[in-house]
């Protein structure tokens, strides 16, 4: 059998798993009105508008892709290192669960919420960045 794979680490492939979720999620909604058929199957050279849900989705589509290369550098960081512990299990869930939540919450258009769910993910990547330096 193979080694036990970290929690960490799990969670980092489901933060794999939420941005894939989101890039299928935001194409899926970029379609309709001026977006035919034709213009999204060719080479997108004349941005066409999208509708409030559609650019809210990819809104946070770029936000997760700021957002996951600080993740996961420092959780591969903390593994490297033999750092993992409850500041890298606690700051990972917070990450992951803090992303899950955040795409549903912007597309209805919860400001307030929208902000605290995003500093909760903001927040596991600073306990991961700090169990590092411990």
């Amino acid at each position: 059998m193979g080694a036990m794979v970290p929690v960490e680490l799990k969670l980092l492939m489901a933060a794999v798993i939420i941005g894939l979720i989101q890039i299928g999620w935001a194409a899926a909604a970029g379609g309709g009105g001026e977006r035919n058929t034709a213009w999204l199957l060719g080479p997108r050279d004349d941005p066409k508008p999208v509708g409030v849900v559609a650019g809210r989705l990819n809104r946070a589509l770029t936000n997760f892709l700021e957002t996951f290369p600080l993740f996961a550098a420092a959780l591969l960081a903390c593994d490297v290192a033999g750092k993992f512990g409850p500041l890298t299990y606690w700051g990972a869930i917070l990450y992951v669960v803090g992303r899950l939540l955040f795409v549903p919450i912007y597309a209805a258009g919860l400001p307030v919420v929208r902000t605290l769910v995003w500093t909760a993910a903001m927040v596991g990547i600073v306990m991961v960045i700090v169990a590092f330096f411990q």
